[in-house]
């Protein structure tokens, strides 16, 4: 340790002495050539490759991951423009981006209409003599990568889809859970239970399905692992495939991350759904669940998915029945108890969603609308914005006691056979009173929860609160005439 530290290895070599820790940052950027703080040289490339597109008459597309890995690369960033040869704007731009962006760290550029300019930005690390050499040296690595994506395009396409689908019998999943093509029949199976219910195309969901994960066979994806399934939907349309079967094919992995767009397509949900669920049943049927620190196999980012896609979708699905027919179609005989743990992993991931989205939600009202064994998230969605409602009725706090007290006494009484009323035995006028009350808001309240009205129908019964004190009040419920009590 001591006062000297050290600048760019090029353009400061020689130590340089430090007045104090403080001007440590101001030091190095005034006599170094190095912005040591991070959000200053984020914003400066932000900035300067913003006006390099401009000054070539482009917008720069800036993926916000790849900002933050150019700004760990360089300390002295320097943006320069370079060019390709227009023939590659061909190929789809997924295919360019994916070589400039993943592969070379370069920065696409879009012109005024959105399309794809032959041209990109390059951050350099150095402040060059001799820029054009720079420039020179970057399109030159970047020329056989678009060849060979170029070459590959075209060979993809001498091979049908589906003519790749036998050889995912010779690709591992994963050791215990067979082959991909393993994968893709479950698949195929549970999207097709998920369509019937979600009124999406039955044969073009099993289409689909059955073309789901044929593409990673094909020398694009490869060379490019992230353009799975955006080449699968390529291939499709050149196949002369559905429309519908070739977006589905891209949907399957939606959403990629947080914020990421979701299946447009019926069909593209119903793979989605079927995707997720079965890896998510057959990580858990082999025991390798994530744990606080590791998710190898991205299951909270697919529980998560499941329940974006429910959610804003709008999608009726009982979840514990689809989990149960995904873990019986696993190649390992699962224990009993896999199912609730499965539900319960998910309902712990929605738990977080619904308290993020609402500051109101608080944990013990989840866990009381999930006690009432939910099989839907609409519903569960349903039960938590009545549940909140309701609270705020003055009657509610004087009810839910009243609740815990008839849970309790009904808990101790759990050897005694349950009965219908007999109105005859009834011999108190407050009992009376309470069971002529509840049988005529029977007739209200009944049709509003099979309608998920909870709102109304827990409206409706906060009326019963005064007849509920009353029977407390003078009646003996654990009577010693068992027909009575």
């Amino acid at each position: 340790a001591g006062k000297l530290t050290r600048g760019h290895r090029f353009h400061a070599p020689k130590p340089i002495p430090l007045r104090s820790p403080a001007s440590y940052c101001a030091t190095l950027l005034e006599k170094g050539f190095v912005v040591a703080d991070v959000n200053e040289r984020r914003e400066r490339i932000r900035k300067d490759v913003t006006d390099v597109a401009k000054s070539i008459g482009g917008e720069a597309v800036i993926d916000a991951e790849l900002l933050d890995e150019v700004t760990a690369l360089v300390e002295w960033p320097v943006a320069i423009a370079g060019r390709f040869d227009a023939k590659y704007l061909e190929l789809p731009q997924e295919v360019p981006i994916a070589t400039m962006q993943d592969h070379q760290r370069y920065f696409p550029v879009r012109d005024a209409n959105g399309r794809l300019m032959n041209a990109f930005i390059t951050v350099a690390n150095i402040q060059s003599k001799d820029p054009d050499k720079v420039r020179d040296g970057n399109e030159r690595v970047v020329r056989p990568r678009l060849a060979d994506a170029a070459f590959f395009w075209t060979t993809d396409r001498a091979q049908r889809l589906e003519s790749r689908r036998e050889a995912l019998r010779s690709v591992t999943f994963q050791t215990q859970l067979g082959s991909q093509l393993d994968r893709s029949d479950r698949i195929e199976a549970l999207a097709v239970r998920i369509a019937a219910d979600i009124d999406a195309d039955p044969a073009q969901t099993r289409r689909a399905a059955q073309l789901s994960k044929c593409d990673l066979l094909t020398n694009m994806v490869g060379e490019f692992p992230e353009l799975q399934g955006t080449m699968g939907k390529y291939y499709a349309q050149h196949d002369g495939e559905p429309a519908e079967v070739a977006e589905a094919l891209e949907e399957q992995y939606l959403p990629r991350f947080a914020g990421d767009r979701l299946p447009a397509t019926a069909a593209g949900r119903a793979i989605a759904l079927a995707d997720k669920l079965d890896l998510i049943a057959g990580i858990f049927s082999i025991g390798q669940k994530p744990t606080g620190t590791r998710d190898p196999y991205g299951l909270r980012r697919a529980a998560l998915g499941i329940l974006r896609i429910i959610l804003e979708a709008r999608l009726e699905l009982d979840l514990p029945e689809l989990i149960r027919v995904a873990i019986e179609a696993q190649p390992v005989k699962a224990a009993p108890e896999l199912q609730a743990e499965v539900w319960g992993y998910i309902a712990e991931r929605l738990r977080g969603v619904m308290m993020e989205s609402d500051a109101s939600t608080t944990t013990e009202m989840f866990d009381a609308v999930l006690a009432t064994d939910p099989h839907s998230v609409l519903d569960i969605e349903a039960r938590l914005a009545a549940l909140k409602s309701f609270l705020t009725l003055p009657e509610s706090s004087a009810l839910a006691g009243a609740n815990k007290r008839i849970a309790n006494i009904l808990k101790k009484s759990a050897s005694e056979e349950a009965a219908s009323v007999s109105r005859e035995r009834l011999v108190d006028p407050a009992e009376q009173q309470l069971f002529e009350h509840v049988e005529s808001l029977k007739q209200q309240v009944d049709p509003d929860f099979a309608e998920r009205e909870y709102e109304r129908a827990l409206t409706a019964l906060a009326a019963l609160k005064d007849d509920v004190d009353r029977f407390f009040d003078g009646v003996m419920v654990m009577t010693e005439d068992a027909a009575l009590r």
